[in-house]
């Protein structure tokens, strides 16, 4: 009991990293043995989606329901900074492309999969996963859906009684805790998930990708670490690393290893209360941002279709680059629902370039040789910088109110405290 309670004083990043050592030495002294503990991985990612569907449900619904009339929710400025991130990300990505171009060995695609014929497909995909059936929006996880009738349930309930709304905030309360159990089980997943990726051999087989994957995951590092800060230093004018830091150790570290935004969800609600911010706002904003925040998307379709472009010898200029690469990217907004992720939108980045749908989904097919680091990279730059808009664009509005507020002291809050942000 000494112990455990010893355990349970030490910060939870310093846990997952315990977790993680402890992975790789398992997973590289007694590989064998250490298969079986992959099964603490898979259980970890499994409760987190299954509860993340229900838990966006209830605390979207909880917060229109309790949303005071005249109340801002700050909404705007997060989706503005969601797009802007996404659109610089793809344009960072076009011009390291032409920087550093990169030549890709086709090959045959041994998928079977059906990628969205043109922008048309991507966008009724998602106005059909608006209108989905609610019960089966949350079975299948789609969020598109759960954000759109917790939405249209929480506006039927504005004026409903009291008792009414104080019961589906407890629900909501309620859900968050069992987040909150889950959660203080990541040290023994992402020892699980390490186990899985090191015993699996999947790095042997990126040896001769080493130049594709250096442009990939060296332009989703200048984006997580020169454009996003620099985005949040003209927002608030304070140094933003530490809050950098904060979202990449605590969202990030935890969705490369889940390789999920949909299982980062809870973890992402987790730190947005812990640094502070409006309930009510990030409610909304994570899961939304779960859906169209696609940074890293934007990067793999930009980076994958260039190289493409360049080993077939297609003349492209920079301008024209950016502006189809960017659009292919923004349509990643609206494919949360197409299995597969981003990789399944490069045929469409490629039709833009006159590249036949063969030779796409050959590019595809690389996509998925490379996805070992490829999602995890692109899944950790796009679930973390949900919460570091959320938090950006809320510390925006109230310095503007005139809050004396230091983002340093919110990032290193270990509790959600009013006295830290409001200092």
């Amino acid at each position: 009991m000494k112990v455990l309670k010893m355990w349970n004083q030490i910060s939870l990043v310093k846990q997952i990293a315990v977790g993680l050592i402890i992975g790789i030495i398992l997973a590289v002294s007694i590989p064998e043995t250490a298969k079986s503990l992959t099964i603490f991985g898979t259980l970890f990612v499994s409760a987190l989606k299954a509860v993340a569907p229900v838990l966006v449900f209830f605390l979207v619904m909880a917060a229109i329901v309790q949303h005071k009339k005249g109340q801002q929710t700050n909404m705007k400025s997060i989706v503005f900074l969601y797009l802007l991130g996404t659109f610089l990300a793809g344009a960072v990505a076009v011009i390291v492309s032409f920087l550093f171009p990169v030549n890709i060995t086709l090959t045959e695609s041994t998928e079977k999969l059906a990628a969205p014929g043109n922008a048309i497909e991507v966008l009724q995909t998602l106005v059909l996963n608006m209108v989905d059936n609610p019960v089966n929006a949350l079975v299948q996880a789609n969020y598109i859906g759960i954000l759109t009738w917790a939405i249209i349930l929480g506006l039927a309930l504005k004026n409903a009684s009291d008792t009414t709304k104080i019961a589906i905030s407890n629900v909501s309360d309620a859900v968050a805790k069992m987040v909150g159990w889950i959660i203080k089980l990541a040290p023994l997943g992402i020892m699980g998930l390490v186990i899985a990726s090191i015993t699996e051999n999947g790095l042997k087989s990126l040896l001769g990708y080493g130049n594709l994957l250096l442009v990939l995951i060296g332009t989703m590092l200048i984006v997580a670490l020169i454009v996003n800060p620099l985005i949040v230093f003209i927002n608030v004018r304070q140094n933003p690393y530490p809050l950098v830091f904060k979202c990449l150790r605590e969202s990030g570290i935890t969705a490369f290893f889940t390789r999920s935004s949909a299982a980062n969800i809870p973890v992402n609600m987790e730190l947005c209360k812990k640094i502070g911010l409006d309930k009510e706002t990030y409610a909304i904003s994570i899961p939304l941002g779960a859906t169209i925040n696609m940074a890293g998307a934007a990067i793999t379709i930009s980076v994958l279709t260039l190289a493409a472009v360049n080993t077939l010898n297609i003349p492209v200029d920079l301008p024209t680059a950016i502006i189809l690469s960017v659009l292919a990217a923004v349509c990643a907004c609206g494919a949360s629902g197409v299995a597969g992720g981003s990789l399944l939108l490069i045929p469409l980045a490629c039709s833009l370039f006159g590249i036949p749908n063969e030779v796409a989904m050959q590019v595809v097919a690389v996509g998925f040789i490379i996805g070992v680091l490829q999602d995890s990279f692109e899944t950790g730059l796009n679930s973390s910088t949900d919460v570091l808009f959320t938090a950006t664009a809320e510390f925006k509005k109230r310095l503007k109110e005139g809050e004396n507020l230091s983002i340093n002291r919110s990032a290193m809050a270990e509790e959600p405290t009013e006295q830290v942000v409001n200092s």
